[in-house]
Formats: structure tokens, sequence, C-alpha cells
């Protein structure tokens, strides 16, 4: 199940990047000491690997290069301000300077049909398949890397990673089918124009902060980190062996949920989203053996784009997402009606943002923190952004993977199905043990609609 390394490339942009500074936005500021988001694309390809590296891999390449051109700070790193003031800022040098994207090409031995497949599977052999952001240097990061991996006669696996405090999933995907597109262009299937998506829109200027929230936030980030709580005490075990596994919403059953909130929930407005994360909560609570005395605890992000006063063009390149914070009684979410419980709760904190999508922005950063110790489930990715319509001249993929969530624990994945009666498909990574049970409440609960 090794995989191998046969190339590592730079791939700069193709014309030359025109290059710049780019401030962080407050939205962007929370995510910069984090980490990427990682996702693998999984498509057949019946093909040798020699047939691989002479055929698709000079258009990969190519069309990487093409979209790095609008997606220009991809190709630079995330620096502290040289003003001294202790902000940071996106610079890239553009044009000749050397600078690129890492694209690794590898090989697997592994088994694609059981790794591109919905069942439990160690996240480690998926993560062989992401590729590694280059380390930091002088106080500086870079933001991007792609690999692809062939499994000679079975298919190929494309990774990409970003870190989060470049963009959020909708620029992340933009990124992605763009190169995509750029891809079918380079191998002579269809036009540019028809399968390239808009160039991204790069004025942050139109993010405004006149509470100078993105200082605020990066100050009380530094806070935290010289005033933390001492380290946790080591564990006295080997880690858990987390696996990760996918579980379909059907259309049909998200109907069936829909309805049964809307007979029950008291008039909430209930869409597949609501009751799909809903549903995925319901489940996690009832294999934690929780206190049913306690408060459950859901966390969100909700996309401001077209939320904003002006709205920005949905093309921006960066983070433009808000927290959403949803509380319930454990008891009440491990009841008969937890699911409807949820949902209404879920679609209570929806129609809040009708009050203001930026409304009380100033202390998000520090309601997050304070539910860390309470295990609250985070949603990653949503079914709007459709990962499953990535084709890079290989048709729809078969199987895509948002690996990271495994850094969070409590995070589960959403995307839209594959095909069009498949509905949601959710992500969970979770220990061994815990995933049966997660598997058999999942189960349980779509037989009982």
């Amino acid at each position: 199940m090794a995989t191998k390394v046969l190339d590592r490339l730079t791939v700069a942009a193709s014309p030359p990047a025109p290059g710049g500074v780019l401030p962080l936005t407050f939205f962007d500021v929370p995510w910069l000491f984090t980490g990427p988001v990682e996702r693998v694309f999984f498509y057949p390809y019946p093909h040798t690997v020699e047939h691989f590296t002479a055929s698709l891999l000079p258009s990969l390449v190519s069309s990487l290069s093409a979209a790095l051109h609008g997606f220009y700070p991809l190709l630079g790193r995330v620096r502290p301000c040289p003003d001294g003031g202790g902000g940071y800022e996106f610079c890239s040098a553009g044009g000749d300077a050397g600078e690129g994207v890492e694209l690794t090409v590898a090989e697997s031995s592994d088994d694609f049909d059981e790794l591109s497949g919905g069942g439990p599977r160690d996240v480690a052999r998926l993560y062989a398949l992401v590729p590694q952001l280059p380390k930091p240097e002088d106080g500086t990061f870079a933001l991007a890397a792609a690999q692809v991996t062939v499994f000679a006669g079975r298919g190929i696996a494309i990774g990409v990673s970003i870190h989060h405090v470049a963009c959020d999933d909708s620029s992340y995907m933009h990124f992605v089918k763009t190169w995509a597109g750029q891809c079918r262009v380079a191998a002579g299937e269809e036009s540019a124009d028809a399968a390239v998506p808009p160039p991204p829109f790069l004025d942050r200027s139109v993010v405004a902060d006149p509470e100078g929230l993105a200082a605020r936030t990066l100050d009380e980030m530094r806070q935290l980190a010289a005033n933390g709580p001492p380290p946790p005490p080591p564990p006295t075990g080997p880690p858990p062996k987390l696996v990760i596994a996918s579980f379909v919403l059907a259309r049909d059953r998200i109907d069936k949920l829909k309805q049964r909130v809307a007979a029950n929930g008291g008039g909430v407005h209930c869409s597949a989203f609501t009751v799909a994360c809903a549903f995925a909560w319901a489940c996690l609570a009832r294999i934690d053996g929780a206190d049913t005395e306690r408060r459950a605890h859901l966390l969100f992000s909700v996309e401001c784009r077209r939320r904003l006063a002006p709205p920005i063009a949905q093309e921006y390149l960066g983070n433009c997402l808000r927290p959403c914070f949803v509380e319930v009684g454990m008891g009440d979410l491990l009841s008969a009606d937890g699911v409807v419980v949820a949902a209404a709760a879920i679609g209570a904190s929806i129609r809040a943002l009708d009050d203001g999508v930026l409304a009380g922005a100033g202390g998000w950063f520090h309601k997050i923190l304070s539910l860390v110790p309470q295990r609250p489930m985070s949603v990653g990715g949503s079914p709007r952004y459709g990962v499953y319509d990535t084709d890079f001249g290989l048709g729809r993929p078969s199987k895509v993977e948002l690996v990271s969530i495994d850094k969070t624990p409590g995070t589960v994945s959403l995307a839209e199905g594959r095909d069009a009666q498949a509905g949601i498909e959710i992500g969970v990574v979770l220990p061994e043990a815990e995933m049966a049970r997660f598997s058999a409440c999942f189960s349980d609960g779509l037989e009982q609609l």
C-alpha cells in the first residue's frame, strides 16, 4: 500500500502573474493559525502510469499554470506586515520571481476501489494522497499545494490543499473548477468560454471593517497564545485509530425529514441542509453516551457574500463566512423528536441572520473558543459547492473526500450526492468503535422515517 513519489514540480503562473500585496480581512484573520482545507477527488482511469505521464500529466500541469494566473495570491505567502504593526498580509512577488505551487506526482499500490468507496477507511491512507504545504519560513507560510496520485490500471486521485486563511470553500472550489476547466481546454475538449468559470474578484476593499475587527481579533489571538492554559497531560496509551466514512441521505429520505419537521417543528423553514445537519447531530449525540443534563452545541458557517450590504461578487477570493451557533438540551436532542428539535433550532439561527449578518461580530471569536470544551458538532463543506461537478476531462469524480475534517473532533462534512437521486453525502471521522455505533444510529434513524 506504499505511495511512491515520482516527481515534484513547481508550477508557476502562465502567463506570469502580476503579483501584489493584499490585506487580511476580519473574515480571514481567525483562520491565520489553523491549517489547510484538504480534499481528494477520485476518478476512474484504467491506464498505465506511462500513459498518464505522456497523456494527462502535461494537461494537468499546463492547466494548473493557467489557473494560477488569475488566482495568483495562492502563489505567494502570508507574512507579517513590514511596517512592524503586528498585522499580516498576503504577498506575491509575481512575474519571474520563481514563485509557484508545488505539484507532487505519485504512484500508489493501495486499493483504489476501497479508498474511493464510502465505507470506513483509515484516515492515514487518505493522507498519503494529500499534499503537504511547504514548511513555514521566516514567519511566512505558503498557501497551496497539489498532488496527483496514479493507481495503475484503476484510477487517479487529485489532492488539493489550500490554507484556510487564503479562502473559504466557495473560493476553494472556484479555484479547483478553474483548474479542471482549463484542463479540459488544454486537452482540446472544450473552449475556454464554455469550460472556465469567471475569474476571481481580488479587491479586498469591498469587505469594510469600520470597527477594526481584524486588528482586535488578531490581538485576542495573541493574548490567548501568551496566556493559554497549560498543555493537557500526555495520553496514557496509543491514540485510537481514526476511520473516515460517508453516509447518504437520499432525496426521498430528505423529503420525509422535511415533512416530519414541518409537521412538528413550529413552522420552521426547513432546507435540505437543515435536516441533514439535524440528522447527523442527533446521530453523533447518540453515540456519545452524553450527560442528558448538559447542553448540546452545533457550529456551522454561513457564506456572507450575498448577505452583505452591499453584496459582493460570488467570485470574491477570500474568506467570507460567519459562524452560526445552535444550542439545545442534550435530553431533547436524544429524544424521539431529537431531529425535529435540532432542525427547529438550526432554522431559527439561520432566520436570525435577517437581523444583520454581521450582528455580534466582535464576539464571534470568543464564543467559538468558549464552545471548544463543550465538544460541539461542527460542519465543513456544503451541498451548494458542487464538488461532484469537478471534471478534469475524466467525467464526474467517483468520490470526493474532505479529509481535513479529522483535524477537529466532532466535525462532519456535507456535499451534494454524486448522482441526481443521492441527496446529500455526510462525511464523518471517528474512532472505529464509535463509527460502528454512528452507522447503526444512522441506519436506525432512516428506518424510522
